[in-house]
C-alpha cells in the first residue's frame, strides 16, 4: 500500500455568541480601524488550552463586560485556503441568558441592543450577514467557503442546515 505525505493545515479557532434578550440581541460597531467593520456579533480566537464554550464566554465578557450563560451551539462557519494549508474555523453560539452590565467604554466599538428583525438593516460584513439568520433558526448550520487569499475570492461556498 502505498502512502502520501500532505502537509500540515494550520487551523486557527474562534468563536462568535450573540447575546440575546427576547427579541433584541447585542451588537457592536467595530469602527473601520478594528478591522472587519461594521456591526458584527461578539466574539473572537480561543486561547489555548480553553474550551470553545469558555473561549466564547470569556470573549463575551471582555467586549462586553456581561456574563453569558444558557449558551446554544448554533453551528460552524469555515473558510479554507487549499494554497495555504490553512483554516479557520468559527464556533457560533447564542447566550439566552446574562448578567452584569455593559462597558463603559468597549475595546471593539460601540454596543448597540438591536432587535432582530431590524439588525440585517444595519451595515455588517456580507459574510456576518449570511450568518445572521441562522443564529435565530431551529438547529444547527454549517457554513464551509474555499478561500483565495491571494486573489481574494471566494472559490466555492456550500451553507448546510444540520
Amino acid at each position: 500500500m502505498e502512502t502520501t505525505k500532505t502537509a500540515a493545515v494550520e487551523v486557527a479557532l474562534y468563536t462568535m455568541c450573540l447575546v440575546r434578550d427576547g427579541d433584541r440581541v447585542l451588537l457592536l460597531n467595530r469602527p473601520d480601524d478594528r478591522g472587519f467593520p461594521g456591526y458584527i456579533g461578539p466574539g473572537g480566537k480561543v486561547e489555548f488550552p480553553e474550551s470553545l464554550s469558555d473561549g466564547a464566554i470569556r470573549e463575551v465578557w471582555e467586549e462586553t463586560g456581561l456574563r453569558v450563560k444558557d449558551l446554544e451551539f448554533k453551528g460552524i462557519d469555515e473558510f479554507a485556503d487549499p494554497a495555504k494549508n490553512y483554516r479557520y474555523m468559527v464556533f457560533n453560539y447564542v447566550a439566552n441568558d446574562y448578567e452584569g452590565e455593559l462597558l463603559a467604554d468597549p475595546p471593539e466599538g460601540e454596543l448597540r441592543w438591536v432587535t432582530i428583525e431590524d439588525a440585517l438593516e444595519l451595515p455588517m460584513q456580507p459574510w456576518f450577514r449570511k450568518r445572521f439568520p441562522l443564529f435565530f433558526e431551529e438547529g444547527t448550520f454549517e457554513i464551509h467557503d474555499v478561500w483565495d487569499q491571494e486573489k481574494q475570492i471566494t472559490i466555492a461556498e456550500s451553507v448546510k442546515k444540520l
